[in-house]
């Protein structure tokens, strides 16, 4: 009841002549023949009483601000349409059909009110985004924090005391404000307008506060949600140095962070951005149903003209023209492509315009990047082989937690998949020894997994280009090339120990290199030989090569649904580019149901392909999807550019018409599902509510609906389209 009585006053706010029409039927009701002054003839108007003068005055008011708004949407290179309204409402003042010109003015407001709400409505999605937007910071203004380089201390120079960093040596932040701890959250910051922060500035993000503006993390933790920006239900763990973007949600403890970006050129600001160019934009279908909508206005003046003319009433007149509605083209089709827009923006995919919406809905031939779009951004592991004859008592999960604990401090490609299966490996582990497993002799129960709850790491050493080596628990770990792995510390294979059985010959050791080539030929054959879309690190422990672990670049777990999605919907050529090798890139084409495979391009390459089928006769509407990053060039090129982000990147390639915010390819299909239920939607509320005005309009002429129900009638038209076109808001895609 309180949501009802919120919603009314905030109508009669937006639309105020709305009460007033209500009102106004009070004394027309009471007093619409009391006539004080006596009799008094008026030309057109006769004599009206009290109750019909103010039905009048409420009828000019409503004349003049409905022809200052047509002139205004003249202005504005729209086309003023609502001749309509003005024509209606004169002509049944001039009958002296009070009561009539009374429920067309109480239409008319109402059907403002109407849209209003359907605007609001179909922008939710929209507006919960911009008013989740942050207003404020916390800047520290503690001595010796501030911009980078620049003395905020105590008044000197700042040559010799300055880190470099923001923090002075003699007045640093205590370890309480780096760990994020509430000292540094209730003293000492201004909360100042998050347009005040500069880059350099060091701000405090309370629990549950929204981070103001993208930055870097000076905590050693932090738990952030990162829903608002794209739809994560889980919260992310982060850590001292990564990046913070404004728009997502603090966790339950105080955070540190270092401004790297103004507000405006924050993440959250590029989203608001687009959420506003969708907003404003409106698409060649919503400028087609403007046009049409004076044919429709002439036809309906002729039809209100024949019936005055073949029957002699001037009522006739007004009675069609109070049934002639054109709001099905005027607001039933705009609310339905906002409505689509909200969706998109509430599944996470953000338009730039809505002339998007309308293309995406006839997309017939859609471009993939391979590698992070159709794979995993990185590759994963596959397998672990254990080197035959290597006679160790470790496993492959054994293997996997030692490479995954030393490729944790790797900025290696193949790193972040071998750290992340080490986890995996871990956990495998340590639920063995919970379940009383004992998988490693007693001599070896210190290995990782077996009682410890986390692995002790020293000695990190990373050779570029060639590996990286420490210690996990005392035991000595390389992970990397094969000559990098099996090498001892001196830099050469220990051929004897990694080879058992071959006695190492005079000629082994005076070939040098061509040994050890030929060493590295017979290890490799041992393993077998990997698939053309394979890669692999190789594994030593206490100078031992034991294992090897293989990866590949992975498709995605739901990709090949989402392409059988996609043909579903009948999109009729499904396409991968990609500068990747054709080996391996049919490999993956076949795994996820592609057929067309164009391998081994360089970017111009990729922007030749898809250009080709965009200027093909008869092609329909191409499509590329990329990451957003390095597919600028071919996004532009194809007729619609969707870019696939985390929300951890940049909110939008600048060539991108369409922006996936939740990293997730199943987002392709469901945003040209949206698209073509959102113009169906369109045209099913503009041809239904144009059908049922016609039908009222030409019932009017014979003079089947008196004037007073023809206007009762037409508002429900109006609220039949518009509620239909609200339709598009419902998931029954």
């Amino acid at each position: 009841m309180r949501k009802f009585i919120y919603l009314c006053s905030h109508l009669c706010v937006q639309v105020p002549l709305l009460p007033i029409a209500v009102l106004t039927v009070i004394p027309l009701a009471v007093c619409p023949s009391w006539r004080p002054w006596g009799a008094a003839d008026i030309p057109v108007l006769g004599n009206p009483g009290v109750g019909q003068w103010i039905v009048i005055i409420v009828v000019a008011y409503t004349i003049i601000d409905t022809v200052r708004g047509m002139i205004d949407d003249l202005r504005h290179g729209r086309v003023g349409v609502d001749l309509l309204a003005v024509v209606a409402i004169a002509a049944t003042v001039a009958v002296q059909e009070y009561w009539a010109s009374w429920a067309v003015v109480l239409m008319i407001s109402s059907g403002e009110a109407i849209e209003e709400y359907a605007q609001s409505k179909a922008e939710s999605s929209l507006t919960a985004l911009m008013t989740a937007a942050p207003q404020t910071a916390h800047v520290v203004r503690r001595p010796g924090v501030g911009v980078a380089g620049v003395n905020t201390g105590d008044g000197s120079d700042g040559s010799s005391d300055d880190r470099g960093d923001g923090f002075r040596k003699v007045a640093a932040l205590p370890s309480s404000a780096a760990s994020g701890s509430s000292d540094a959250a209730t003293s000492h910051y201004d909360t100042v307008a998050v347009e005040s922060v500069t880059p350099g500035d060091v701000l405090i993000v309370l629990p549950g506060e929204t981070v103001p503006v993208d930055g870097e993390l000076l905590s050693g933790s932090a738990t952030l949600d990162l829903s608002n920006i794209n739809g994560e239900p889980v919260p992310r763990g982060v850590f001292a140095g990564a990046r913070v973007m404004s728009g997502v949600v603090n966790g339950s403890t105080t955070l540190t962070m270092r401004a790297t970006e103004a507000a405006s050129d924050s993440q959250y600001q590029r989203i608001l951005a687009l959420v506003a160019a969708a907003q404003d934009s409106r698409p060649a279908v919503v400028k087609t149903a403007d046009v049409l909508a004076v044919p429709f206005t002439v036809l309906a003046l002729a039809i209100a003209a024949v019936a005055w003319l073949v029957s002699g009433v001037p009522t006739r007149f007004a009675q069609v023209l109070v049934l002639a509605t054109p709001c099905p083209l005027l607001i039933a089709a705009p609310v339905a492509y906002v409505a689509g827009t909200g969706r998109l923006a509430k599944s996470g995919i953000l338009i730039k315009t809505q002339d998007v919406l309308e293309n995406l809905g006839r997309v017939t031939h859609v471009f993939f990047d391979k590698t992070g779009t159709l794979t995993v951004k990185q590759p994963q592991v596959t397998r672990v082989e254990m080197l035959p004859g290597a006679g160790t008592h470790l496993n492959e999960d054994h293997v996997l937690m030692m490479a995954g604990v030393v490729e944790t401090y790797s900025v290696h490609i193949l790193a972040k998949g071998i750290a992340k299966a080490g986890t995996e490996a871990l956990s495998r582990l340590h639920r063995r020894f919970e379940e009383g497993q004992r998988l490693c002799p007693q001599p070896d129960a210190d290995w990782p997994g077996h009682g410890r709850d986390y692995p002790v790491v020293k000695h990190i050493d990373e050779d570029a280009g060639k590996g990286i080596s420490g210690e996990v628990n005392g035991h000595k770990v390389r992970v990397g090339r094969l000559s990098f792995a099996a090498s001892s510390e001196d830099g050469f294979l220990p051929v004897e120990r990694i080879v058992p059985g071959r006695a190492t010959t005079d000629g082994d050791r005076r070939s040098g290199k061509q040994g050890e080539g030929r060493l590295a030929d017979e290890i490799r054959t041992r393993f077998g030989m990997l698939a053309p879309d394979e890669m692999a690190s190789y594994v030593s422990v206490d100078g031992h090569l034991i294992a090897r672990i293989v990866l590949r670049d992975v498709p995605r777990a739901n990709a090949k649904s989402a392409l059988a999605s996609l043909r579903g919907l009948g999109v009729a050529k499904l396409s991968m580019l990609t500068g990747d090798k054709r080996s391996s890139a049919a490999i993956i084409a076949s795994e996820v149901g592609i057929d067309d495979v164009h391998a081994e391009l360089f970017p111009e390459d990729k922007v030749t392909a898809v250009t080709t089928a965009t200027v093909t006769p008869s092609r329909g509407v191409t499509m590329m999807v990329g990451d957003g990053v390095n597919d600028a060039p071919v996004l532009a090129a194809a007729d619609i550019g969707m870019a696939m982000t985390d929300g951890t990147s940049t909110a939008a390639s600048e060539s991108a018409q369409v922006v996936i915010l939740n990293d997730d390819i199943a987002a392709v299909p469901r945003a040209i599902a949206i698209a073509r239920r959102t113009k169906r939607v369109m045209l099913q509320a503009v041809l239904a509510g144009l059908a049922l005005a016609l039908i009222g309009m030409v019932a009017a002429a014979f003079n089947l609906i008196p004037v007073v129900v023809g206007a009762f009638l037409q508002e429900a038209i109006d609220v039949v389209s518009i509620l239909w076109a609200l339709t598009a808001l419902l998931d029954r895609d």
